[in-house]
């Protein structure tokens, strides 16, 4: 663990936090990095075999197999998770999905509303279940995961996009409308991450372009001042820094953790 990891570490001990999409790529990384912190989590996804291979790498934490877009889902995750933790500081909205990699007249309307449901309706799900509980901690947060595709155009991949600039339009709002409780509202915009899902999204691009893979990263990694893609420990302690004491001031705010990207192709 480097300084900065263990500074912003400091005074999470029994911090409730409840993270979606918590069993793999970005959002297990958040979850760990608050476990290790000494965090109560809960998280939820859609995967019952990625949870049980997560849980055990999240000391005390718990799991729900869970569709996030959809609200029966979200209530009874919430009920009980709220119930094992007797309150909520901390709520990551991490759930997304990559959706469809095709020029607009070939992307399908199912595929267009899919998209929209799991990346941008579970926030709101999730967020309406959570501020009554947040409003009782003294240190409520809520992170929404948006993308850099939430500020940059990103052709072949517009329903993706118009979700997360979606994000950003929502994170605002909150932001605004929850600063009389002292709820903070923010928004982490990772851009190509060191994951699974990066690497299957640039297949699929590669695909769509006929071109190769390595051609496609070498392409997309131009376009990024720093010529790499992010870790995920870095997406996780900018997670930490929001629900930490040194970003209470933080709301309402968009953090580019990109590697300065420039564009999306």
């Amino acid at each position: 663990m480097n300084v900065a990891s263990a500074t912003l570490q400091q005074g999470f001990q029994g911090l409730r936090v409840m993270v979606t999409a918590g069993a793999s790529g970005i959002g297990l990384a958040i979850a760990q990095a608050f476990a290790q912190a000494g965090a109560r989590v809960q998280v939820s996804d859609l995967s019952a075999e990625a949870l049980q291979a997560a849980l055990p790498t999240l000391p005390g934490g718990g799991g729900w197999c869970m569709d996030a877009s959809q609200p029966g889902d979200v209530d009874a995750w919430f009920a009980h998770a709220l119930e094992v933790l007797g309150g909520l500081d901390v709520l990551v909205n991490n759930v997304g999905i990559a959706g469809p990699t095709s020029r607009i007249e070939d992307i399908e309307p199912h595929e267009w509303d899919e998209t929209l449901a799991v990346n941008l309706r579970s926030q709101y799900l999730c967020v309406r279940r959570a501020v009554p509980a947040l409003r009782a901690s003294d240190c409520a947060t809520i992170i929404n995961l948006s993308s850099v595709a939430g500020r940059l155009g990103y052709p072949l991949r517009t329903p993706y996009a118009a979700s997360k600039w979606a994000v950003i339009g929502l994170t605002q709002s909150l932001a605004l409308e929850l600063g009389d409780d002292d709820i903070t509202v923010n928004a982490i915009l990772p851009g190509i991450v060191d994951s699974e899902r990066s690497r299957s999204v640039t297949a699929a691009k590669a695909r769509a372009r006929q071109i190769s893979e390595a051609e496609m990263l070498q392409e997309i990694l131009e376009n990024v001042a720093l010529h790499r893609k992010v870790p995920l420990a870095d997406v996780a302690d900018t997670a930490l820094f929001l629900a930490s004491r040194a970003g209470r001031s933080f709301t309402g705010q968009s953090l580019n953790v990109c590697a300065g990207i420039q564009s999306l192709r």
